[in-house]
């Protein structure tokens, strides 16, 4: 089986395309990769450093929902046909695999079958999908920094699926916590301490670059 950056690549820049794709196309490149390729697919836009305004709440919801059945044993993910008719800009989805690929390429350097068992065990599996869950309800929440570290643990932790490695499961699941971490201080400073969104996030970040 091709690499997923090749399949990316091959499908939104060597092969012709209408001006809008719906995640329904998307998913004929899943193939045997399953839950994995859509954790990845859908986290993309929210981990990547650039700007993805509007993305990050439907996503964070479609995340949460295949979450969910990880959790419950599901071998296969299954969305409803609405979700998947839901289209989007050609343009908008090159730009996103473009930036995308070169970290999808890091990763799979890296990545082997490893400790298969963190990734394949059904305890492994609901840890997983537990994880996953919370960090896409975090990629919900409209406040900002509360967006790009929950997308990254599941990115870095989707791809622990399709190589069933558990070393970048690990990797993954470290950047959930922190993900988690970063999202609960936000909500303790605005809630407890009386701040605003932005004033919250500002004060973590400040605290952030003091402490590192």
């Amino acid at each position: 089986m091709a690499k997923l950056s090749q399949d990316l690549n091959y499908y939104f820049f060597e092969e012709e395309r209408q001006e809008q794709i719906t995640l329904s196309n998307i998913l004929a490149l899943a193939k045997e990769r399953g839950f994995g390729f859509l954790f990845v697919i859908l986290s993309l836009p929210s981990a990547l450093p650039i700007p993805a305004p509007g993305y990050s709440t439907p996503f964070g919801i479609l995340l949460f929902l295949l979450a969910i059945q990880l959790i419950f044993g599901l071998d296969q993910p299954w969305l409803p046909q609405k979700m998947l008719r839901g289209k989007i800009s050609l343009n908008k989805a090159q730009s996103f695999v473009k930036a995308g690929i070169p970290w999808l390429r890091r990763i799979e350097n890296l990545t082997k079958p490893r400790l298969t068992f963190i990734c394949i065990s059904l305890p492994g599996r609901i840890m997983i999908g537990s994880a996953i869950a919370l960090m896409s309800i975090s990629m919900m929440i409209p406040i900002p920094l509360t967006n790009t570290l929950p997308a990254m643990g599941i990115f870095v932790t989707a791809f622990s699926l399709i190589e069933d490695d558990g070393i970048i499961c690990i990797a993954g699941l470290f950047l959930c916590l922190c993900g988690l971490t970063l999202t609960s201080s936000i909500l303790y400073v605005i809630f407890f301490l009386g701040q605003n969104a932005d004033q919250a996030a500002e004060m973590i970040k400040t605290f952030l670059h003091g402490l590192f």
